[in-house]
């Protein structure tokens, strides 16, 4: 059946025309405006828009609220992540209530990206019914989800890194419960753009001739190196996977990173489709990600993660010039029509210290006025905003 989508912005509540199977009224609590009815979509991946690419940000909350970052910018964002422990810890779970509220306030959908700290084997049945039962009611209360689980899981710097079995599981075993109870959200695997792979040094480095390195040695040559593929390992499989997605930076444009200066031009596509060739190496042989889980799949494609290094007091290109450069990549005029799986592009709005390069990064698109109207200067027309939704298109 066909039905209607009540998109709930600060403003009005617009109208998105979805494929739906059912519809909930739930009233909101009564600290909060009241919701509109909001209707369940078969199949999560119908919160991608027909076309337009929905613009999202990466908020450090410590530092900004939502609806400060879109004064800031001029737009409120479509897409809004927040960061939490899982298993759900009291803390994390205050904290992903407080996200909700702002989303809810301000519009858009939340981007739930969960971190398994304490390792693949806490993620139980329990906890990842007690996670789609919160997803559940977020989406009656207005504000639809997306489950980014154990994100960058190629790499070897987190808990959950290069382990695919186990990945896998924990992946499937949090699809189920969002899909039999919240189907109005939905999920995204997301690793890490495959150059350097395999990421040599991290602390949770596969252990040579374990399973999993058996399961990470693709070409069968008894070894891991650049030659195995960075992604299809840890594929948790089409039924599992709503969105896929690629955590993609300008580090700098070539080792050691951390240098001021402007990408080279095309590096965002070309590393996205797996053509890259230039000052941070040969990276042809990565897989293209866009055609092989974006095309062939039909999958909707997101950058959940981008922006472009620039640190404060080091020498080399203007901060302006970094990242207008990287951020006119995304706004590439080609997109829409060669690339129309892409999306979902979230900026990452913080001012942190990145151990990689030793100092203090500013990898945000509105930290000062001058960078955040050149920013929203640059906005094509399809970059999609809370204020703006998209029509979006019916599920199967």
């Amino acid at each position: 059946m066909t039905s209607h989508r009540v998109w709930q912005t600060a403003a009005s509540s617009v109208l998105l025309v979805l494929g739906l199977s059912a519809c909930s009224a739930d009233p909101a609590p009564s600290s909060a405006a009241p919701s509109p009815a909001v209707c369940v979509p078969r199949d999560g991946s119908a919160l991608a828009p027909a076309s337009g690419i929905l613009s999202g940000v990466n908020l450090d909350w410590e530092q900004e609220t939502l609806q400060e970052y879109g004064k800031a910018l001029g737009h409120r964002p479509a897409v809004v992540v927040s960061f939490a422990s899982f298993p759900l810890s009291s803390d994390a779970a205050a904290n992903v209530e407080a996200a909700f509220e702002q989303v809810r306030s301000e519009g858009g959908i939340l981007l739930l990206t969960l971190e398994p700290r304490a390792g693949l084997s806490a993620v139980t049945s329990q906890v990842t019914d007690d996670l789609a039962t919160t997803a559940d009611r977020y989406n009656r209360a207005g504000v639809p989800v997306i489950v980014r689980f154990a994100h960058e899981m190629n790499g070897s710097w987190y808990e959950w890194g290069q382990q695919p079995a186990a990945y896998k599981k924990a992946f499937r075993q949090v699809a189920e419960s969002i899909h039999r109870i919240a189907p109005g959200s939905a999920t995204m695997w997301a690793p890490n753009y495959g150059g350097g792979y395999p990421f040599a040094g991290g602390r949770h480095q596969v252990e040579p001739q374990t399973q999993d390195f058996l399961h990470l040695d693709t070409n069968q040559d008894g070894k891991i190196t650049g030659d195995d593929d960075p992604y299809a390992p840890y594929y948790p499989g089409d039924e599992a996977v709503d969105w896929v997605g690629m955590s993609l930076y300008h580090w700098g444009n070539s080792y050691p990173w951390g240098a001021n200066v402007v990408p080279e031009e095309g590096k965002f596509l070309q590393q996205l489709t797996g053509t890259y060739n230039g000052d941070g190496g040969d990276d042809r042989g990565v897989p293209d990600f866009y055609a092989e889980y974006g095309e062939d799949r039909g999958k909707p494609v997101a950058v959940p993660e981008t922006a472009a290094l620039s640190i404060p007091g080091r020498p080399g290109a203007e901060e302006l010039a970094i990242k207008q450069a990287w951020w006119q990549q995304l706004f590439d005029p080609s997109i829409p029509e060669e690339y129309p799986q892409l999306k979902m592009v979230n900026w990452f709005e913080w001012n942190k210290n990145e151990v990689e390069v030793d100092a203090v990064v500013d990898w945000r698109s509105a930290g000062t006025s001058g960078i955040a109207q050149a920013f929203t200067a640059d906005l094509p027309d399809w970059f999609l905003f809370a204020e703006q939704p998209p029509s979006c298109r019916p599920a199967p």
